[in-house]
């Protein structure tokens, strides 16, 4: 049997197996690895989870902590951004003949053993339509509704879940990034989705073979395990940089480039930049385990000066310097927001202005339109 016969294909990385099936192999042997952006994302689940389950408000939590997450603390901030997800859910449930939460689906009538939790889902059995919605607590990249794979498994899982029950004709698709203040809704035929399972299949049984090729990409290897070993990426991003250079030891300077080759390199930054990343992290991890790796070493990363003991430094210092010992600065709008009770909010409305952000690059497909760079609202931008 094939080492790969029991891999996970699961729907959180479905964007990455149903592109680059040789991603499977290549993550085999990586540790998961979690970051405070995980934990947190994992937390403002379980929040809505209490609150929806519960039939609660995510602010019922506020300065209490979770159950699996105990050493969380729920603060106003994550209250009010789970409310906006919790607020859409009953929103779509009205009507609704069953309604589920955090539900485990299994889509491994396609996929071997291939399951995920859908975070909330709604069946209308008069209409045939299964509604599901997910929550995005991260707010680092856009994530739309429009044929995401994640989605789709999710709904293909609830439909082999549930189909029993009706006809069903429809899944509605939601995904909520309360933080970035977007929500995505897109439709899909049951028709229409079990078309696209058949082709889900092929590539999961393409991904499950030992000789799967890899296949680069900037949204398949953005949090590939394996990218910083990667010899196609690597291949690949050799060819994009060769492509418009022939000598990596003697770059052109930027202002010399055409404007094709300017657009190349940037359409290209993200990639190179986290496989970059990636290759750095593993040549450190390698010499943290004390492997030989010639040409670097680990040292000692620069720091900065602080009191070994600050009432120390206080009662030394206090006679001395006086009032000079301490600085003392406006707390931030944000930061008055925290403090200041719901209903005391309003006092804010005419203390805060928002001056027009630094002008910033970004792809023609960025939805905010281009700014008019003589406008006098950009002439005292600076970059503190």
């Amino acid at each position: 049997m094939s080492p790969l016969a029991h891999a996970k294909l699961g729907a959180s990385n479905a964007h990455r197996w149903l592109v680059c099936g040789g991603s499977v192999k290549a993550e085999q042997g990586f540790k998961d690895q979690s970051s405070p952006f995980a934990v947190e994302g994992s937390a403002a689940h379980e929040l809505s989870e209490l609150a929806l389950f519960n039939d609660k408000e995510p602010q019922d939590w506020i300065g209490k902590p979770l159950i699996e997450y105990s050493d969380w603390i729920v603060d106003e901030e994550m209250a009010n951004y789970v409310q906006v997800y919790t607020d859409y859910c009953r929103a779509i449930a009205k009507g609704a003949d069953e309604t589920f939460i955090e539900q485990r689906v299994s889509y491994n009538d396609w996929v071997p053993e291939g399951f995920g939790t859908n975070d909330f889902g709604a069946l209308f059995l008069k209409d045939k339509r299964i509604k599901i919605a997910d929550l995005k607590y991260g707010k680092g990249v856009q994530v739309d509704a429009d044929n995401n794979p994640q989605a789709m498994l999710y709904g293909l899982g609830t439909y082999a879940e549930f189909s029993w029950l009706s006809e069903f004709e429809w899944v509605d698709i939601a995904i909520i990034q309360p933080r970035l203040d977007h929500i995505s809704e897109w439709s899909i035929s049951v028709k229409d989705l079990l078309k696209w399972a058949e082709w889900v299949s092929q590539r999961a049984e393409i991904a499950l073979s030992d000789d799967a090729e890899r296949v680069p990409g900037e949204k398949q290897c953005r949090f590939c395990k394996a990218k910083g070993t990667c010899p196609a990426l690597m291949k690949y991003t050799e060819d994009i940089i060769m492509a418009e250079f022939d000598d990596l030891e003697d770059m052109p300077s930027p202002d010399t480039l055409t404007q094709d080759q300017l657009r190349k390199v940037l359409e290209h930054k993200g990639l190179i930049e986290g496989w970059l990343s990636s290759v750095e992290t593993v040549v450190r991890e390698r010499l943290e385990d004390g492997q030989d790796f010639p040409g670097f070493k680990i040292v000692e990363g620069r720091s900065l000066r602080r009191w070994g003991d600050e009432a120390e430094a206080e009662q030394t210092l206090s006679e001395l310097l006086g009032d000079k010992l301490f600085t003392k600065k406006i707390i931030s709008p944000a930061q008055a927001e925290k403090a200041l009770k719901k209903d005391q909010r309003k006092v804010l409305g005419d203390l805060i202005v928002k001056p027009a952000g630094k002008p910033t690059l970004a792809p023609e497909s960025d939805k905010r339109p281009p700014i008019n760079l003589t406008d006098e609202d950009f002439d005292d931008v600076t970059d503190e």
